[in-house]
Order: C-alpha cells, then sequence, then structure tokens
C-alpha cells in the first residue's frame, strides 16, 4: 500500500501535465495492460505473491471418484467478465454482475453455497485480483511512454 501512495506522491506533477482527455486515455490503456495481466495470471493459477492457488477439494460424487477437469475461474478471465475502465480521476479492473459476487467469495474465502440446496461451505482463499512487482512496472512504463520521457 505504501508503493502505491508512493507511486501516487510522484505520478501526481506529471499527471497535472496532461488534459483531462490525456489522463482519461492514459488510464484505460493502464487498465487494459493490468487487466491482462490478471488474466494470465489467472490462467496460470497464482495469486498476486506467487503462490500458487490451494488446489480444489476432492469430489466424491455418489461413489464415483474422478479428476477434476479444466482449471479454476477458466470463465470469470474473460474480459467478458473481468471489466476495466479508466476515468481522468481513475483506472479500474473488476469483475461485474453476479461473477463480481463469486469472485468476492473465492478471493477473501468467504462462505458461500455452490448451489441453493447445497451446503455452506467455507472456500480457501485464491486472490483473484491484485498488484504484482511486474504490474507496476508496466505501469511506470505506460506513464513513461504517455509522457515522452
Amino acid at each position: 500500500m505504501a508503493d502505491l501512495e508512493a507511486l501516487e506522491t510522484w505520478l501526481s506533477p506529471l499527471l497535472q501535465k496532461l488534459d483531462g482527455r490525456g489522463r482519461a486515455q492514459l488510464a484505460r490503456k493502464a487498465a487494459q495492460e493490468l487487466r491482462r495481466s490478471q488474466q494470465q495470471r489467472i490462467r496460470a493459477q497464482v495469486n498476486p505473491g506467487g503462490s500458487p492457488y490451494a488446489p480444489r477439494k476432492p469430489r466424491d460424487l455418489r461413489g464415483k471418484k474422478g479428476r477434476i477437469k479444466g482449471r479454476m475461474f477458466e470463465k470469470l478471465k474473460m474480459a467478458r467478465y473481468l471489466k476495466t475502465k479508466g476515468s481522468p480521476q481513475a483506472a479500474v479492473v473488476g469483475f461485474t454482475g453476479r461473477v463480481a459476487r463469486i469472485a468476492r467469495v473465492h478471493h477473501y474465502g468467504l462462505k458461500d453455497r455452490a448451489e441453493r440446496v447445497a451446503p455452506e461451505v467455507r472456500y480457501s482463499s485464491r486472490e483473484l485480483l491484485g498488484v504484482t512487482d511486474r504490474e507496476k512496472e508496466i505501469f511506470w512504463e505506460a506513464v513513461a511512454n504517455a509522457m515522452g520521457l
């Protein structure tokens, strides 16, 4: 968090030189790059700190045992659900609609029901969104390119 505050302090004078339209364009571009990076990290099943996601719990469906096919959050990472928004004040990446609730439950490790009739289950915490050092570098590069540095 302190890194982001230091970044904001350093960027404020530079961003004041841009007009509102330029700041909005820079924010949109930064948000799109951030979304791309978040999608790659979700695809790799890795938390922002670099640790892998907690594995799924094994399932026993009426005596049938088998492997779980596919990766977690395969559809959540799609641009259809992971939206970006850029304005002169902020660049935002987040989930929308019903998937926002699902993402929040998994991100924070909350309790939820998989189905209406299913019992409540506490999910393991799997951080879907977060800023890594690489993403900070991407943001610095986007600002530097926009400012002509």
